[in-house]
């Protein structure tokens, strides 16, 4: 079927969390929608995908964020199966350090640090959430249905001279400088700013000694009012979650088209007509939401004539550095740790291992990176979440996945160098994991790396960013767009709305870009 035989009256561009999110809210609100998205699956980065037979991985994202309880409500995330995790994560440097464990209950977490780690731990920890709270209030990115702040307005979400200094650390300070103030002692609280730094710099491309980095620091330690700093793990794995809002919005009428890549959003006399598609098709509808990012919702699907050229070259500035490996496994056995990590063993302690470096190691592997040079010592994460999960693998088996900084992206194009220090970085994070643990290698069935362009082919998420815009200081607040762009530079398109990971209240699995596009969509409708 072909011209505008097809219309609805909305269209979401990108079956991801965000854009059926949106979808939702536009197909319960009584409008008919559908929601188009390339690849053979929905979900996006927040998919449970079947790599190997009958092994299931979180091939992206892993965790649900604290979540808004508005929109907890309006897509019925509370009626999901989660997985009670006694521990969330555990951490260590792996030179026979006592690991960090990160209980979800608090009580015990703090026990532990205490017992463990110290009384200066406790505090430590306990003044980084109290410096976090301003920041994540300056950030609004649990404010389900507002817009992005400006500079003035975020700081005067200070309620005192400490809340007001907090803020301007995170625009301007980095995380060294703020893990210094509250853990200061380098050595007895390594895979504790480990373990902070990883936090941070996963979502940049930047050392934690780089001024700005801090802005990722906050936001990753930002917790919605009321709630704890627990993350979600929910049984299934993550697609679950990207599951239930398919059915969710099928159950209200709304439509999920797999397979279907949008080529152009169609603009005439400013206001969205609908889009064209790669099969040739056009699709009508008064009202389009791109889930996708940003900067290529601007500039790759919209006819350059239809917006200045200062919008387009704002949106073609984003940087989307990814700088990560990214690898899944099918092993025959779970992990053995050696001595003196023998109670990582325990099924409970395996959901998430960081196997960390410190903050002066990860600037120095970073700045290394940018020469091309392979970290010699990567930064890992180890991912078993099969064993609280069992059937994401076969009975006996078990599914694993690894992530890992940085990835030398600079420099040439050449193939075969960019293929050498994929297998040579891919190497040493099993050489890493298995100096812990002397039958992982041998435990391997089958792996598979995935390096930022991979991603980036397979997610359409440019350069692998997975936040769809880092988050640099330049890119948060009124730098990241809100539905309807920048704050004082909105895109004068009516009916089109930005609601990816890129904007305002992304990146993470939080659904507040694509509520925040829903919202405003229906907002402008009812006039």
């Amino acid at each position: 079927m072909t011209g505008l035989d097809m219309t609805y009256d909305a269209i979401v561009v990108g079956a991801g969390h965000n854009g059926l999110t949106a979808a939702v809210l536009l197909q319960k609100a009584g409008l008919r929608t559908v929601c188009l998205d390339t690849k053979l699956y929905a979900g996006g980065m927040a998919s449970t995908v079947e790599l190997f037979d009958g092994y299931r991985f979180e091939i992206a994202g892993s965790v649900q964020f604290p979540t808004s309880s508005v929109v907890v409500g309006e897509l019925g995330l509370d009626t999901l199966p989660t997985i009670d995790l006694d521990v969330m994560s555990v951490a260590l440097r792996g030179i026979g350090d006592d690991p960090l464990v990160q209980y979800s209950d608090p009580i015990k977490l703090f026990t532990h640090l205490n017992e463990v780690h110290g009384a200066d731990a406790v505090n430590g920890m306990a003044g980084l959430m109290a410096w976090s709270q301003a920041p994540t209030r300056a950030l609004g990115r649990f404010e389900a249905g507002t817009a992005p702040k400006t500079y003035d307005q975020m700081y005067a979400c200070a309620t005192n001279e400490f809340e007001r200094s907090a803020i301007a650390d995170m625009l301007f300070g980095s995380v060294t400088d703020v893990l210094d103030r509250y853990l200061p002692d380098r050595e007895k609280h390594a895979a504790l700013r480990g373990s902070m730094t990883v936090l941070a710099v996963n979502t940049l491309y930047r050392g934690p000694a780089t001024p700005g980095s801090a802005a990722a620091l906050a936001f990753g330690l930002g917790v919605p009012d009321g709630d704890t700093m627990q993350m979600k793990k929910l049984r299934g794995g993550i697609g679950a979650l990207t599951a239930h809002l398919c059915e969710l919005l099928e159950s209200h009428g709304g439509e999920v088209r797999l397979r279907t890549k949008v080529t152009e959003i169609v603009v005439s006399d400013g206001r969205v007509t609908g889009v064209r598609t790669e099969a040739g098709d056009t699709i009508g509808a008064p009202i389009v939401v791109s889930g996708i990012a940003p900067d290529v919702t601007v500039n790759d699907l919209i006819d350059p004539a239809a917006l200045p050229a200062d919008i387009r070259a704002r949106y073609a500035r984003t940087d989307h550095r990814g700088s990560y490996l990214q690898m899944h496994f099918a092993l025959d056995e779970a992990p053995g740790f050696a001595a003196p990590y023998e109670a990582l063993n325990e099924p409970a302690m395996q959901a998430s291992i960081g196997l960390f470096c410190t903050p002066e190691e990860v600037q120095q592997q970073w700045e290394d990176c940018r020469r091309g040079i392979v970290p010699a010592d990567p930064t890992a994460v180890l991912q078993i979440p099969s064993q609280n999960d069992p059937g994401l693998a076969p009975p006996g088996k078990h599914a694993a996945s690894a992530f890992a900084l940085w990835f030398p992206i600079e420099g040439g194009d050449d193939a075969g160098s960019y293929g050498r220090a994929k297998t040579e970085m891919g190497q040493r994070v099993i050489d890493k994991i298995t100096r812990l643990a002397p039958n992982f290698e041998r435990s391997i069935i089958r792996h598979t790396t995935f390096t930022p362009r991979h991603m980036g082919v397979m997610f359409g998420a440019p350069g692998g960013d997975y936040c769809h815009g880092l988050l640099n200081p330049d890119q948060i607040g009124p730098n990241r767009p809100g539905p309807k762009g920048f704050v004082g530079q909105p895109l004068p398109i009516d009916g089109l709305y930005l609601g990816s990971a890129g904007c305002h209240g992304g990146p993470g699995i939080t659904f507040i870009p694509g509520y925040n596009a829903g919202r405003a969509a229906l907002d402008e409708r009812r006039g």
